[in-house]
């Protein structure tokens, strides 16, 4: 059945023909023997053509799908490999999100209207995906502005790794009162009278904030199932096809990978999951970890959902924070348990990946693997990376290829990088994460988002910051040597992320043979001025040969989903990303509205003495003298 206009495409196939052929369009393969084409067929999910349409013609039967891409840049499936979405999907209808809303006069009209459909005994929550510095105003909402658009209701809005702004309710929701403690590594904050004012400080660990928002009501049941799809769906709409999951904190094994375990059965899932398992519980991990290899080994599973590893913690004593609003945390002994942790793995041929900042705890890691290397554990075949790694020094990258290792790098400093830049400097700030010493090595470097918590889940905002090395406040950090070019950003994107699962010659490339996993575009990456990269969103996403997410001319192509449930979720209202392209007029005069309000905010601090100082300004390289 076609779809779309085909011109000269006439049904002959019987036997071998596609399910479904995509014409016309301008496709980087990613393959270098073919990189470029202009169509391809699928048959059973699998790739089985790839050229131009007198090479699929003889592929289109009666039954087939034919759809035109209109000339539009077709790409691989992007892979994001660090999300974490199988917490992000138990919980996405619940989350007002902020992510891509240009003032906080929109954020908090958005929080008001949803403060007044959400029903007693529910939370608002903005969870992540957003920060201060992409508002007009350029500041988080108060404490009183919560207050004033939900009186009644508890709202809770992180805001990064480095605090929470809670109203009333919330406090009074959360059980936060004059004689509650200060939890180790946290800061409630308290006025004169010595009452919770609704400002948490991670002071440096985010666990107050993680364990405040656990308080609010969770999903059940089928509500969890609606949820994931719909997260999946949101993300096939930037054209996700895969995502390793990097497990993380309140993800316990097995109860919460439930869900996805469930919609993988019953062929729901439109995302590829390679999953990691996380120990929950300081004192506990080595018991987990060998429990959990005595349960599974890596790779089980299937094209859909498999086992990848452990991590992004092996144990909790090794784990630094990023929280660059803080010193550096140093970090006690932990070698002893650390080095059973790893030792286990590597005997029972399990991978494994590790949450690491900053260089220190590299190299106190790295030390640790040279040990066991003199006994032949490293390297042993085992796929190992370093998640993160903003300060890793050129020695301690030598040191992860000379142990067979890769790396994983994220966009967190497009959300943080103006407190980078102000605890360490232009120098650092130039060279965080160093994304080309690392490739110079010939390191796999993987990119991905570490969504949902701090960055938004929309990968096009990290391949711009790949590309252009800017914050979310459109401030130059990295060093025009330490950016990417486009391919290479989109590789990161597609086949490094295939090789930390092993993946390599079925995914991340389009070839016969591969996984038809692909995305036609809404504007051309390769071409479209570098601001707007981050503004690209997929027309048409195919997993496996399945049309997943479909929009504008293809709209209706994709797969049917339930209605989001409940009724009342921000999502079935506000929908997830909130796409930052509209009318340029009336845009205009709402960020102008914002400038003015924003003054007006300034200039009252300024009466009583509180502006800051030349410390506090926004850097840009650009006017330094």
């Amino acid at each position: 059945m076609s779809v779309m206009p085909v011109g000269g495409l006439v049904p002959q196939a019987i036997d071998d023909a596609a399910d479904l052929v995509v014409r016309n369009a301008s496709i980087h393969t990613g393959d270098p023997r073919r990189p470029r084409a202009e169509a391809l067929a699928v048959r059973d999910g699998v790739i089985t053509v790839v050229g131009d349409d007198k090479d699929v013609a003889p592929h289109v039967g009666p039954a087939t799908k034919v759809v035109d891409a209109l000339g539009r840049r077709m790409i691989p499936g992007l892979n994001d490999a660090h999300l974490h979405v199988i917490r992000g999907g138990l919980n996405y209808v619940l989350e007002l999100r902020w992510d891509g809303v240009r003032t906080l006069r929109q954020a908090l009209a958005m929080l008001r209207e949803q403060a007044a459909r959400t029903p007693k005994g529910q939370w608002v929550r903005v969870v992540g995906g957003w920060s201060a510095d992409q508002f007009a105003e350029r500041r988080l909402p108060t404490v009183a502005e919560l207050n004033a658009a939900a009186p009644d209701t508890p709202v809770f809005v992180l805001h990064l790794y480095q605090s929470a702004v809670l109203n009333r309710a919330a406090l009074r929701a959360a059980g936060y009162a004059k004689d509650t403690p200060d939890p180790k590594g946290g800061q409630i904050v308290r006025g004169r009278d010595g009452e919770p004012t609704g400002m948490l400080l991670a002071a440096p660990s985010a666990l107050i904030l993680y364990s405040t928002l656990a308080k609010a009501p969770v999903l059940e049941g089928e509500d969890r199932k609606v949820s994931t799809r719909h997260f999946l769906r949101e993300l096939n709409r930037f054209g996700l096809t895969s995502a390793i999951d990097a497990a993380g904190g309140f993800q316990n094994f097995p109860e919460n990978y439930g869900t996805v375990i469930e919609l993988a059965k019953a062929g729901q899932l439109s995302l590829r999951i390679a999953y990691h398992l996380f120990p929950q519980t300081a004192g506990q991990e080595i018991a987990d970890l060998t429990r959990w290899i005595e349960m599974a080994r890596p790779e089980d599973g299937d094209a859909w959902l498999r086992l990848n590893g452990a991590g992004e913690n092996l144990t909790w004593a090794a784990a630094d924070f990023e929280n660059f609003s803080q010193p550096r945390p140093e970090l006690g002994d932990y070698e002893g348990e650390f080095e059973k942790a790893v030792r286990l793995l590597m005997e029972h041929g399990w991978g494994f990946r590790l949450h690491a900042t900053y260089d220190e705890t590299i190299r106190r890691d790295l030390a640790v693997f040279e040990k066991l290397a003199a006994e032949g554990l490293f390297p042993a075949g085992n796929r190992w990376l370093f998640d993160h790694a903003e300060t890793v020094s050129a020695q301690s990258l030598d040191r992860v290829a000379a142990l067979g290792g890769a790396m994983s790098v994220q966009n967190r400093l497009y959300f943080q990088g103006e407190a980078f830049l102000r605890r360490y400097g232009p120098g650092a700030a130039a060279d965080a994460p160093p994304i080309r010493a690392m490739l110079d090595r010939g390191l796999t470097v993987a990119a991905g988002t570490d969504a949902t918590r701090v960055s938004t889940y929309n990968p096009w905002v990290a391949l711009h910051w790949l590309v252009s090395g800017r914050d979310i406040g459109d401030l130059v950090l990295r060093s025009p040597g330490n950016r990417v070019d486009r391919e290479t950003a989109l590789r990161m994107f597609t086949v490094a992320g295939a090789e930390l699962t092993g993946e390599e010659q079925v995914k991340g490339v389009l070839r016969p043979g591969c996984y038809a996993d692909l995305a036609v575009l809404s504007d051309d990456f390769f071409t479209v001025p570098e601001p707007e990269i981050a503004h690209i969103e997929s027309l048409l996403t195919v997993t496996g040969g399945r049309i997943v997410y479909a929009a504008r001319e293809y709209e209706g192509l994709d797969e049917e989903l339930p209605p989001v449930t409940p009724a009342w979720s921000p999502v079935a209202h506000f929908g997830g990303y909130q796409a930052s392209r509209r009318d340029g007029v009336r845009q205009a005069e709402a960020l102008g509205e914002a400038v003015a309000e924003s003054e007006q905010h300034r200039a009252w601090r300024a009466r009583r003495g509180l502006t800051p100082g030349a410390a506090d300004m926004p850097f840009d390289p650009c006017f330094v003298l």
